[in-house]
Order: structure tokens, then sequence, then C-alpha cells
């Protein structure tokens, strides 16, 4: 009977220990297993390579898009701010030329000034925004460009890790 025991204990014994053994790979079916693992696992890594590239390639686009978008909002800022510069001369010249008729008493051409006047502080006042404007425009490209360029040095790693993980899987480590 004690027989019996020892037998059903020592063929558990093994049986246990085959199962650990083939659920770590360790039998000769687990190696044909772990070879398809590792192809899947290759399989995915060039995937992913192709992703980073594809995604490298869109930042990259998007750095030029935001970096022409960039130099127009700078071009639009100067010239609005010569738009400025060029009305506010205006309105200090209107203002004298208004002072003088009204000092010779031509109240016509007084009348003609004022007007001058209030359309230069319309321009003035739609040039300041316009410049408002498009500061705001360069600050949200530089932020954009930034980011773009955080993304595509992360891409760059990306590639990197996926290259290595390619030349690893097929060097079987």
């Amino acid at each position: 009977m004690i027989r019996r025991h020892i037998t059903h204990l020592l063929a558990l014994a093994v049986l246990g220990l085959g199962t650990s053994l083939w659920a770590q790979g360790g039998g000769t079916s687990g190696s044909t297993s772990s070879t398809s693992t590792s192809n899947s696992d290759l399989k995915g890594d060039r995937k992913d390579l192709r992703k980073d590239r594809r995604d490298l390639h869109k930042d990259r686009k998007d750095i030029r898009s935001d970096k022409r978008d960039l130099r127009n909002d700078r071009t639009d800022a100067r010239s609005d701010r010569r738009d400025l510069n060029k009305d506010q001369k205006d309105l200090a010249e209107d203002r004298r030329e208004r002072n003088e008729d009204l000092k010779n008493g031509d109240k016509a051409d007084a009348r003609k000034e004022q007007r001058d006047i209030n359309h230069d502080k319309k321009d003035i006042a739609q040039d300041k925004k316009d410049l408002k404007a498009d500061r705001r425009d360069i600050h949200h490209d530089e932020k954009d460009l930034h980011q773009d360029h955080k993304d595509a040095r992360k891409d760059k790693r990306d590639i990197r890790h996926d290259r290595r993980d390619i030349h690893r899987d097929k060097k079987g480590k």
C-alpha cells in the first residue's frame, strides 16, 4: 500500500516538473513556440518602426509648415508696425495742419483736417488690433513649433529603440 502511494507521488512529481518545464519553454516543442513568439515580436517591432518613421515625416512636415507660418506672421507684424508708424505721423501732421487752419480762421479746412484725424485714429486702432493678433499668432506658432520639435525628437528616439529591438530579436538576445 505504501508502495502505491510512493509511486503516485513520484508520478505526480514527474508530471509537475514536466509541466513546469514545458510552460517555461524548456521542452523541444517549446522552442518552436519561442521562435513564433520571437517572430511576432520582430513583426511588431518592424510595424512600430514604420509607424514611427511616418510620424517623424509628418512632424518634419509640420515643422516646415510652422516655420513658414511664423515667417509670414512676422512679416505681417512688421508691415502692421510700419502702417502704425505711418498713421501716427499722418495724425501728427493733420493735427498741426488743423491747428494752423484754426489759427488762420479757416474753419472749412480745419473741418476737413478733423475728418482726416478721425480717419487716422480709426486706422491706428485697426493697425494696433492687427498687430496684437499677429503677435498672438506668432506666440501660438512658436509654441506649436516647439511641440513639433519635441515630437520629432521622441520619434527619432523611438526609431532608434525599434531598430535596436529588431537587431536584438534577430540575434536572439
